[in-house]
């Protein structure tokens, strides 16, 4: 069959090519070379060059993290699409695990008996996890603000968040409010992140592991 345009079939060529573009396309810039890494993973999966400008990494986050990584640490993910981002092989290789509470029945019930959200509660629940190092933030900023109280309370001491929850309301303020902690974080500033944010930024502190 005759094809109009000539495009890549190959699966590996086709993510080889994308970040030959990305890397073209993203030109002279600060990041270390392991940032760099995450940067061009996250642009990949957004086509959206604008993350190379809104990405901060604080306070040895990526040395802390991948370093958590390694030691097996468990990551809490405020949803389940997060968790479903995450290469659980690679993850469950290095001795971690994700989870998630919001869908618990008993948060539900805390969470309307209190009249917050499913996430702030099942971020309360997870916070005093022994072996969670690491939270993924991708779409709630309630569960952020929660945690950055617990931080702030000197009852948890993360060796990496990543703050890129997503949205309108409280997202963008909850991300600037992390950002005065002095804590390993990866902030995505403003409006934008996702849960698809966060898991590929985990993604790519794992394979560089």
């Amino acid at each position: 069959m005759d094809k109009e345009y000539d495009y890549i079939t190959d699966p590996k060529g086709i993510e080889v090519r994308s970040f030959e573009i990305i890397t073209e396309e993203l030109g002279p810039h600060e990041f270390s070379d392991a940032e760099a890494l995450v940067v061009k993973r996250v642009i990949h999966t957004t086509a959206d060059f604008e993350y190379a400008e809104i990405i901060e990494f604080a306070n040895g986050a990526l040395e802390k993290g991948m370093a958590a990584l390694k030691n097996g640490s468990d990551i809490y993910c405020d949803t389940r699409m997060v968790m479903s981002g995450i290469n659980q092989k690679r993850l469950g290789d290095l001795g971690g695990k994700t989870y998630n509470h919001v869908h618990d029945e008993q948060v539900a019930k805390d969470a309307k008996a209190r009249g917050i959200t499913r996430s702030m509660v099942g971020l309360e629940k997870a916070a005093f996890d022994k072996n969670t190092k690491i939270f993924a933030i991708g779409n709630a900023p309630t569960a952020l603000f929660v945690l950055i109280d617990l931080i702030k309370e000197g009852k948890i001491k993360p060796e990496l968040v990543i703050g890129a929850p997503i949205g309108f309301v409280g997202a963008e303020e909850s991300k600037e409010l992390l950002r005065t902690l002095d804590i390993p974080y990866i902030a995505i500033r403003g409006r934008k992140g996702g849960s698809p944010v966060a898991a590929t930024i985990i993604n790519a502190m794992m394979y560089q592991l």
